[in-house]
């Protein structure tokens, strides 16, 4: 039998087939197309309208799932917060168990340029944001630690990671500005560093010129975990 004209839902309709077609904006959508815009164009580039884009639709359909842009930064710390592996907490190793869970912070925050920036500042309601929270406060509880200095310590840790991933990200982008446009005074490399170190006046600058080699040394990680067993080995038990 003919499909009736008059029907709404007639299959010979190319905007029905069209509508059909077209797969229902859910959360998890919204999480993979927001994810996909920060790691092919950066955080700087991540706003609803562009998400929508990447969706094919409109922003007003995100806005039965999302309230604001501050929604999409949960979502996307959350999804990958769900990746961090967290261990049975150990007394006796409290510390490399906390530079462990960081260091899968640091390692996802810096697949996804500047995606760090969506932390900072943040008020977690992601059930994956909060596990991983939980995680690093059992840790240091485990460790002897006092509850409301574990608290702020953890507060403490993951700013810096945050902070340590977004300098990170910002590095790689100017230095791709730079290969692009050939200019070599947006990123310095170790030599040009060292080099006007110690080329500074050593009546104003003794320390620098003399300790330049080793204000500049180490790479990123080295960093990263000096900065993290400051912090750490600054915790002492609350019956030490």
């Amino acid at each position: 039998m003919p499909a009736d004209p008059r029907d709404p839902r007639d299959p010979r309709d190319p905007r029905q087939r069209r509508a059909a077609r077209k797969k229902p904006i859910t959360v998890d959508r919204i999480t993979d197309a927001a994810l996909e815009v920060v790691a092919t164009e950066g955080y700087d580039a991540l706003t609803i309208r562009r998400v929508a884009a990447v969706l094919g639709t409109g922003p007003s359909s995100l806005y039965a799932h999302i309230v604001n842009k501050d929604d999409i930064d949960d979502l996307l710390i959350g999804r990958l917060y769900a990746e961090v592996v967290l261990p049975e907490p150990d007394p006796a190793a409290w510390r490399e168990q906390l530079l462990g869970v960081y260091t899968q912070i640091r390692d996802l925050y810096l697949k996804y340029p500047g995606v760090s920036r969506a932390a900072l500042a943040m008020v977690p309601t992601s059930l994956e944001t909060l596990r991983v929270g939980e995680g690093i406060l059992a840790i240091l509880l485990a460790g002897g630690i006092e509850p409301r200095t574990a608290g702020w310590a953890r507060d403490a840790l993951s700013l810096y990671v945050s902070a340590y991933a977004l300098e990170q990200s910002l590095v790689r982008q100017q230095h791709r500005h730079r290969d692009r446009h050939q200019d070599r005074e947006w990123v310095l490399s170790h030599e040009e560093l060292l080099a006007r170190f110690t080329a500074l006046p050593a009546d104003k600058f003794p320390q620098t010129r003399a300790h330049a080699a080793e204000l500049i040394s180490g790479t990123g990680p080295d960093r990263f975990e000096f900065a993290l067993g400051l912090l750490m080995n600054n915790l002492r038990p609350a019956s030490g």
